[in-house]
């Protein structure tokens, strides 16, 4: 099981990396460290499970985050309409997005960064992403909204890319053009 313990905080030279494609199919290593990814967020949003393990909730985590170089993410969360979405993926990879932005309104944060970091983040409203899953499987998957949000998130991860990257540092507060804002 994955830990708070498990996971590396910013400063760690792994964040910074981009990741190494998996090869496919994966092995059953890789399969086993993507399961245990996806058990730490379904957990996390679990309050007993949380805080017997004392695991800081989250919705997304990449394998980058508990110092594998490797290209996989898992996400467990439910959109704005309340239905629960959830993803063990390997080499997931953007392949189209909208030229329009959005934003999470209340900012985002990170399982790797232990402070708050204020500012508007601002990703592409809408996203395709081509990915496999645990079952190698392929998918394509069109995402607006927060999972659009989550996934560019987790993909930055790979390309060791952290979310404070893209604040503005000299107007954090800066809104995107005719963006659309993303309560949370």
């Amino acid at each position: 099981m994955i830990t708070m313990e498990d996971i590396i905080r910013e400063g760690h030279p792994t964040l910074k990396e981009v990741a190494k494609e998996v090869s496919l199919p994966a092995s059953d290593e890789d399969k086993q460290i993507l399961k245990k990814m996806l058990e730490y967020v379904k957990n996390s949003q679990d309050s007993e499970l949380a805080e017997k393990y004392e695991l800081r909730p989250g919705i997304g985590l990449a394998a980058p985050q508990i110092n594998v170089s490797k290209r996989m993410i898992a996400i467990h969360t439910l959109d704005e309409k309340g239905n629960q979405h959830s993803y063990a993926l390997f080499n997931p990879k953007i392949v189209s997005h909208s030229i329009e932005k959005s934003y999470l309104t209340s900012g985002e944060g990170c399982l790797s960064v232990d402070r708050a970091v204020p500012g508007i983040v601002p990703r592409f409203a809408r996203i395709r992403v081509k990915a496999t899953t645990l079952e190698g499987d392929q998918i394509d998957v069109r995402l607006k909204g927060l999972l659009a949000i989550v996934f560019q998130h987790e993909i930055d991860h790979l390309n060791g890319v952290m979310f404070y990257d893209h604040i503005d540092k000299n107007n954090p507060f800066q809104e995107p053009e005719n963006a659309i804002p993303i309560e949370r």
